[in-house]
């Protein structure tokens, strides 16, 4: 894919688009293949079968989520269809203003943990009736930990030697041993720091809910320690009203991320692939 195509595309389905001049976007993410479209829009092309069926739950919940919380979410403006150079749907957006977030450029990482925090709270009291449950459509978060049971004692087993691999069976085991009681809420599914934007040191957006779904947020807290420490990751505990049980599973769902990109089971993005093993260290520090 690339800017010539798509603007054929977009001349096709969406003719008074036409005169737009289209760009690829450097920092796209793994799922899609994104690019401008002039000034105000973003064109989100899915990179495999596997996302194309976000497109639909998008397209469908975020203008319903949307007024309820308190910053600003993706906009859908326009769907797409497959073509014979492309086989999916696929969607344009309104554009959004920031830049991924990254410790350098937040002011106060402690602030934008609280600022997070309320918006986690605010998506997990909407009314989560007829939303989309744990699936293949958004790789089961929001389900249980034991769908990728095999998958991490596997990753805990290659990397023996070269972390505490017990510490790593406590943390996995402790995890397992919980589950989400309550009624399912809204989880965005994957609260990373490419998913937040910032404009002027503050958090000003979150994008990307192509893992959204209802069910256990456990998963949506794995920031607490792949971008928080100290005194951020206390501040962002401290606002989210879930108990220990849930953090557990938070845990988990951290060490499995970081233990099947470190050992090369999953396939990632250069920048994920850097940051498993400062992860690693984050969840099993001091856990015995």
């Amino acid at each position: 894919m690339d800017a010539p195509f798509v603007r054929r595309m977009v001349a096709d389905q969406f003719p008074k688009w036409a005169g737009l001049p289209v760009r690829p976007i450097a920092t796209a993410g793994w799922d899609n293949m994104s690019f401008r479209l002039g000034d105000q829009m973003i064109v989100r092309l899915p990179s495999a079968v596997e996302y194309s069926v976000q497109v639909e739950k998008e397209q469908r919940w975020l203008p319903r989520l949307a007024p309820s919380l308190p910053l600003p979410i993706p906009t859908p403006l326009a769907v797409g269809e497959a073509t014979s150079g492309y086989p999916w749907r696929w969607s344009i957006y309104r554009w959004i203003e920031g830049d991924v977030a990254a410790p350098e450029r937040i002011v106060d990482l402690r602030d934008f943990a609280t600022g997070l925090a309320r918006f986690l709270i605010a998506l997990q009291r909407i009314d989560p009736t007829e939303g989309p449950p744990p699936g293949p459509h958004n790789f089961f978060r929001g389900g249980s930990l034991a769908t990728y049971d095999a998958e991490t004692r596997h990753a805990i087993s290659v990397l023996r030697g070269r972390i505490d691999a017990d510490a790593a069976n406590q943390v996995w085991d402790a995890a397992l041993g919980t589950r989400w009681e309550r009624a399912p809420v809204w989880i965005h599914g994957d609260v990373s720091a490419g998913n937040l934007l910032v404009q002027d040191g503050q958090l000003s957006s979150v994008i990307d809910f192509g893992m959204l779904g209802v069910g256990d947020p456990a998963c949506d807290l794995s920031i607490a320690w792949t971008l928080f420490a100290g005194e951020s990751r206390d501040a962002f505990r401290a606002m989210i009203p879930l108990d220990r049980h849930t953090w557990a599973r938070a845990r988990g769902w951290t060490l499995w991320k970081a233990l099947i990109v470190a050992a090369g089971i999953a396939d990632t993005n250069a920048i994920e692939a850097a940051r498993p093993w400062h992860v690693l260290n984050e969840v099993l520090a001091g856990y015995h």
